[in-house]
């Protein structure tokens, strides 16, 4: 019994690790020059083309979810007459 409590310390200390397996470049100093530099770009499509698509995505989910807010009060203020 306590040969399979000393396992399982050792099986949690192991999968507890905050150590990284993997060490990555630091590249802070790549993505500083990117969107620092004065290209006449807005900084929030300067990422690329998955940027590009998520703020075209977000505005026009903005822009339609006003449009149909602004549809559903119209349609709500004009209470329909029942004969």
């Amino acid at each position: 019994m306590l040969q399979n409590l000393l396992a399982l310390c050792q099986i949690a200390q192991r999968t507890t690790s905050t150590a990284s397996r993997r060490q990555f470049g630091n590249r802070v100093p790549e993505k500083q020059k990117l969107f620092q530099e004065d290209n006449g770009v807005p900084v929030h499509p300067k990422g690329g083309i998955a940027d590009a698509v998520l703020y075209r995505t977000t505005m026009i989910l903005a822009v339609g979810g006003t449009a149909h807010a602004m549809y559903e009060l119209a349609l709500a203020s004009f209470p329909k007459k029942q004969d």
